[in-house]
């Protein structure tokens, strides 16, 4: 197995683990129950794909294969062990680099409460820790203020636009980019997050706001 999966990682009522096969009908129920709030944001292929979509067994299977390659971190998202959402660490690379990007979803009815801050500040603690890296990176639409606001909560810096970087609902995107190294949190993102709840402020993140 890949260094730091398989991982469960907990705080509260929040938990990462790894998505399974046997969270197909609650995932397919979430996504569907969610759909105007989330297609907006999901990423689509340039070129047009032929046959059928792959199956959620399919897709379970190629994040796993991503994860023994430890490229990948598929996280299912919990809340008071009712599926939520997802987080996925992806593009893991070592060497100079010691990189990674995070990109998550929530079902609307879990938003507001704190949910993906928490997931986000887990998983970036797991990728400084257990995989020993040194950046994480959140790439996010400006039009995207739910997301934007993950970020903005957990201090993450903005280092600007990168125009035209994704493929959404069928055209290429503008996205910001934010991130921390391990300088950024020598105590750790949850810990700081944390005492950021006890003061019941969000610290400023360098002039920007969102995700």
């Amino acid at each position: 197995m890949a260094t730091g999966w398989p991982a469960v990682l907990t705080d509260g009522e929040v938990r990462l683990r790894p998505l399974r096969r046997r969270d197909q009908d609650a995932w397919l129920m979430l996504r569907a129950r969610n759909a105007a709030w989330l297609d907006p944001w999901d990423a689509t292929s340039p070129v047009p794909v032929s046959g059928p979509a792959p199956t959620f067994g399919q897709f379970v299977r190629m994040l796993a294969s991503q994860a023994r390659a430890g490229t990948a971190l598929p996280f299912a998202v919990d809340v008071d062990g009712e599926l939520a959402g997802q987080l996925t660490v992806s593009s893991i690379v070592h060497g100079s680099l010691r990189g990674a990007t995070v990109g998550y979803w929530l079902g609307e009815e879990f938003a507001g409460r704190g949910v993906m801050p928490t997931a986000v500040a887990l998983a970036t603690d797991h990728c400084f820790g257990a995989l020993g890296l040194h950046r994480v990176e959140v790439n996010i639409r400006p039009e995207n203020a739910p997301s934007l606001r993950v970020v903005h909560k957990l201090g993450f810096r903005d280092e600007g636009l990168r125009e035209r970087y994704l493929h959404i609902q069928g055209r290429w995107c503008d996205h910001r980019s934010f991130a921390l190294t391990t300088e950024d949190v020598p105590g750790g993102l949850l810990a700081r997050w944390h005492a950021t709840r006890r003061n019941g402020a969000a610290r400023p993140s360098d002039g920007h706001l969102p995700s």
